[in-house]
């Protein structure tokens, strides 16, 4: 190892000693001086003790490496494990952290000597934060509900081992269906669901259901209509909030089609722009004024208590008949060809408004005209405009379905409306 790197490692390891230990030194700064086991300058101590403990190995080689480092790792986890017993019985409490942190500390100097430099860093940030956020953490655990960890912990089972684990390939005829993309829907199914509930709980119904339905537009505004349809159906609160936050979340999906637009074959956005955010704007104003336009309304209306994060089964039923919907509109285009786009644009996006846009912008102009492609585009976004309101008719019902429909109206007129005006100005090809 060069000099220059050597030197730039220790200074990593001596970063991480210190930022760890600031932490610790300030959650122990009333205690008297001697009567904890570690503070600064211990765990900067050790950060660059586990540095000098890896240069060593390195210095030495082979197998000889090894027993130098888990020799060194040892002793120094004998010696603080003393010290940490004894700070216990002093202080007559129940607690390793400092004693983990410690060893966390020293194998992250001699990651610093070894390892990435990146991920070590990561690494210290990420753990200083957990330890920071002691209060918080054990805070939310206290009210925390079964129901809530259960779902956290099914989400996360979906998303980090279910997912990776599933085959990324088309299975059937016409395209056939991707079960890896069948369950990304029902990951944003469930995860739009359970980001709702967590928002109301903390931030309360007004700003926690706006809050939701954008963040869940990011990922799919079909997902958060069919999560806000089922907490009317349920009567988990108001019926014009839950409307609202459809709103936001169809507010983001009009601005997200126009980014993916603007990336992907900026030509299009000329025509498809325009009615676009204009019918975001149009949602936006609704989905305020559903919220807080009305504030005797507001009183009136029911608090919204959402009982249940999500329900698995159930997501996973509406992820299935999603993807054949998928499957049926590929199918559609696949076989009617030019004109075919457009029907089948209209299908999938009752779906999945992102994959129609992105396979249209990158097939203009070679496959298809710059003008179907357009159509096609706000076609679909139309189609999932309109979904909503089977949606909220289907599930939903009765004033949720109302409120949907005329958000969706208001959107959809002023959306044409404003294409319109932009054929008049502008031509399509």
């Amino acid at each position: 190892m060069e000099f220059e790197e050597l030197i730039t490692r220790l200074a990593l390891a001596l970063g991480v000693g210190l930022l760890i230990g600031v932490e610790r030194g300030w959650q122990a700064r009333d205690e008297e001086s001697g009567s904890r086991t570690a503070g600064i300058r211990t765990f900067v101590i050790t950060a660059v003790l586990g540095a000098i403990v890896a240069v060593v190995s390195q210095s030495v080689g082979g197998i000889g490496a090894a027993i130098v480092a888990s020799a060194g790792f040892t002793v120094y986890a004998v010696v603080m494990a003393i010290f940490c017993l004894r700070e216990n019985r002093a202080r007559r409490i129940y607690s390793a952290t400092t004693w983990i942190t410690a060893m966390l500390t020293f194998a992250l100097g001699a990651c610093a000597i070894v390892g990435d430099m990146r991920a070590t860093a990561a690494a210290a940030v990420a753990a200083t934060l957990v330890l920071a956020l002691r209060d918080p953490l054990h805070g939310w655990l206290e009210n925390l509900t079964w129901p809530e960890l259960r779902s956290a912990i099914v989400l996360l089972a979906m998303t980090f081992i279910a997912l990776p684990v599933l085959p990324n390939e088309t299975i059937g005829p016409v395209g056939g269906i991707n079960p890896r993309d069948v369950w990304l829907i029902a990951i944003a199914l469930a995860g739009a669901s359970f980001a709702g509930y967590i928002a109301v709980k903390y931030l309360g119904a007004s700003h926690g259901i706006l809050l939701a339905g954008a963040a869940g537009g990011l990922a799919s505004s079909t997902a958060v209509t069919i999560a806000n349809a089922r907490r009317a159906a349920a009567g988990e609160g108001s019926s014009r909030l839950l409307a609202a936050g459809v709103a936001a979340a169809s507010m983001v999906m009009f601005l997200r089609v126009c980014v993916i637009v603007l990336v992907f074959n900026q030509s299009l956005l000329v025509m498809v722009g325009p009615p676009l955010v204009v019918a975001a704007v149009v949602s936006l104003i609704y989905a305020l004024v559903a919220a807080y336009g009305n504030s005797a309304e507001a009183q009136s209306a029911p608090a919204a208590k959402f009982k249940n994060p999500f329900a698995f089964w159930s997501v996973i039923g509406i992820a299935v008949s999603l993807g054949l919907v998928i499957v049926a509109g590929r199918a559609i285009s696949q076989w009617l060809g030019g004109g075919g786009a457009i029907l089948g644009a209209a299908v999938v996006g009752l779906v999945d408004v992102d994959a129609v846009t992105v396979s249209l912008a990158q097939l203009t102009p070679q496959t298809l005209s710059r003008q179907h492609a357009m159509i096609a585009i706000l076609v679909a976004v139309t189609s999932d405009t309109i979904s909503k309101i089977a949606i909220g008719a289907l599930i939903g019902r009765g004033s949720f379905a109302l409120q949907i429909a005329v958000m969706a109206a208001c959107a959809l007129g002023a959306g044409a409306l404003a294409w319109w005006a932009t054929l008049a100005i502008a031509p399509t090809a």
